[in-house]
């Protein structure tokens, strides 16, 4: 993962979270794209995200027997526990898949890092440390700011409280939500994309006083 700061990478989870909320929720038949990963996650020049890569894409209205042919599908550290355990795919695999993708990106730790073993994943390293030891767990470059990075260290130690508050702990909670192990207990993308863009607005309104 390239370096980005905040706003930049709650700029992409909102991009990746509506195009997932359109292709679940707003096409006529909702369409699976079963293969979420970083690397088909593509940015444009004005760093608009853009999810790529519609190979093993499915219609939620195909038949069971067309959906599982082929057996498991995705990258592994990102396909939902249940479809190793022969469960249908579903819009819900999707979710799975997004909610790794944020865990990456606030620790820039993939989820098949040689560090998770013995029942360790990504989804627990976080969920351990959060929500009082997040920042522990942090990747430490998420608050660099370029040229516009504050100096004065009372400052800055404030304006990484107040991220942690509003941005940050809400962010690492959606991406925990949406990978929990069971299917029914994950976020659906329309209120995925609703909490993202909360979190937006938060970020944006605190940087605009």
């Amino acid at each position: 993962m390239k370096q980005f700061n905040l706003i930049q990478r709650i700029n992409i989870a909102m991009d990746v979270a509506s195009a997932l909320c359109y292709l679940h929720h707003h096409c006529t038949s909702p369409v699976i794209h079963c293969d979420l990963k970083p690397s088909n996650v593509l940015l444009g020049v004005d760093m608009t995200a853009y999810v790529s890569d519609f190979g093993l894409a499915r219609f939620l209205g195909n038949s069971i027997s067309s959906m599982n042919i082929c057996g498991v599908k995705g990258s592994i550290g990102y396909i939902p526990p249940e479809y190793g355990m022969g469960s249908q795919m579903s819009t819900h695999g999707d979710v799975y898949s997004y909610g790794i993708l944020i865990l990456e990106m606030l620790t820039r730790k993939k989820p098949i890092d040689k560090a998770f073993q013995n029942g360790l994943s990504l989804h627990t390293y976080v969920q351990m440390a959060f929500p009082d030891k997040l920042d522990e767990v942090l990747d430490p470059l998420i608050f660099f700011e370029g040229e516009d990075e504050i100096q004065n260290q009372s400052k800055c130690r404030d304006f990484m409280k107040t991220m942690m508050e509003i941005c940050i702990i809400p962010l690492a909670q959606i991406g925990l939500i949406c990978s929990m192990e069971s299917p029914k207990e994950r976020m659906n993308m329309k209120d995925v994309e609703k909490a993202i863009l909360s979190i937006k607005y938060a970020y944006l309104s605190q940087n605009m006083c």
